[in-house]
């Protein structure tokens, strides 16, 4: 398990129930780090890493890889470093807090990017060029991305984020064939099922809601409540809609 944040001076806890920033079970993370660790590779770069316990249980499974991951949460990176420091880790993996635009921290032999395509660009084409560029020869990427299960009702996305829009995303195919477009083969494709999503934006929650119970009158309980109530509005809204894709990709040659 992660090592989680510690509220501090009575605060609302932050994703301390999180294990994954994402809808991810332990079965699945398990199979992927299985494939994704079977070449050995020697290389990890995580984009929009949060905490980066995918890459850390990749980098536990190939004792000789060394790992990066870019963030710009400095309190997601110091959870990253300490359950890196926790696990024996510290020496081989960096919490960078920088923007993953342009960066130049590839190639490398797999680069993870879990819900995180925006820290690279707002539009998903250049994304996955950017992506492409980021990865060895013969290396993988592992992408999370969202794609619509359905085309969501005017209704429905009245309900979801602010200004969401069914141009937000794609379906599964389209999302799969933009990949190929720009210079990939998909090893694996997999999707989030709904207990996973279930278990995740309760578990995103849960800390909250019981904190906000204990502390009705606290100065952030107002603005705590709205978060909280916004976000299940939102998520309940978009459930069994919105899916996300879990997709293993392999670099075509150049």
């Amino acid at each position: 398990m992660t090592t989680a944040t510690t509220p501090q001076d009575g605060l609302p806890p932050r994703l301390a129930r999180l294990t994954f920033h994402g809808p991810l079970s332990e079965p699945r993370a398990a199979a992927m780090v299985g494939r994704l660790a079977a070449p050995l590779p020697a290389t990890v770069l995580d984009i929009g890493c949060g905490w980066g316990e995918l890459m850390l249980r990749l980098l536990a499974a190939v004792p000789r890889a060394h790992g990066v991951g870019v963030d710009v949460n400095a309190a997601d990176l110091e959870r990253g470093r300490r359950a890196a420091g926790a696990r024996g880790l510290a020496d081989r993996v960096e919490f960078a807090e920088e923007s993953a635009v342009g960066t130049g921290r590839g190639p490398a032999d797999v680069v993870l990017c879990l819900g995180a395509s925006q820290a690279l660009s707002d539009d998903l084409v250049p994304a996955l060029r950017e992506l492409r560029r980021l990865v060895a020869d013969g290396g993988r990427v592992l992408l999370g991305e969202g794609f619509w299960q359905r085309t969501p009702t005017e209704a429905e996305l009245a309900g979801m984020w602010p200004g969401a829009s069914a141009a937000d995303h794609h379906d599964l195919a389209t999302l799969v064939d933009l990949t190929v477009s720009a210079g990939f083969r998909p090893e694996w494709i997999e999707t989030a099922n709904l207990d996973e999503w279930e278990e995740f934006e309760s578990a995103y929650q849960a800390d909250k809601e019981l904190w906000l119970a204990s502390n009705p009158d606290h100065p952030l309980a107002a603005e705590t409540r709205e978060h909280l109530d916004s976000h299940r509005a939102s998520w309940l809204t978009y459930r069994g809609t919105l899916g996300l894709a879990y997709l293993t990709l392999v670099p075509t040659a150049r």
